[in-house]
């Protein structure tokens, strides 16, 4: 097991990585509350976001090609969409497994720091 801590913006982060059996968990320690990924999901959000670099970097190139700008537009559209996707997959993550533990623990931090990344999210 790795365990690796920092502080960021003001908050103390942990970051343990346990190997045994081919699994292995990602924790992040916020202040009181703690939150536990999947192996699984962190890979297929990163390959999403993998994805998403590319095409981008696509776009990138179409606008340096002077590419016509319809076709540029319709490119950014599919890249938004493909942002606001993986977006709520993370939200969705984070809502059924770290607040479910933030509602176990009775964490009103973590409920508000949602509520918080929610607004900001919607804008």
């Amino acid at each position: 097991m790795t365990e690796h801590k920092h502080t960021h913006d003001g908050h103390s982060h942990t970051h343990t990585h346990s190997h045994g059996e081919g699994e292995h968990v990602h924790v992040h320690v916020h202040g009181e509350h703690t939150h536990t990924h999947s192996p699984e999901h962190k890979k297929a959000v990163l390959n999403r976001m993998s994805r998403i670099i590319g095409h981008m970097e696509s776009v990138k190139k179409m606008i340096e090609n002077d590419r016509d700008c319809t076709d540029v537009l319709i490119q950014l559209s599919a890249v938004n969409s493909a942002l606001q996707g993986v977006s709520r997959a993370v939200l969705k993550e984070h809502m059924s497994t770290c607040i479910v533990e933030a509602v176990q623990q009775d964490d009103m931090e973590a409920l508000e720091e949602l509520k918080s990344a929610i607004d900001t999210f919607m804008k």
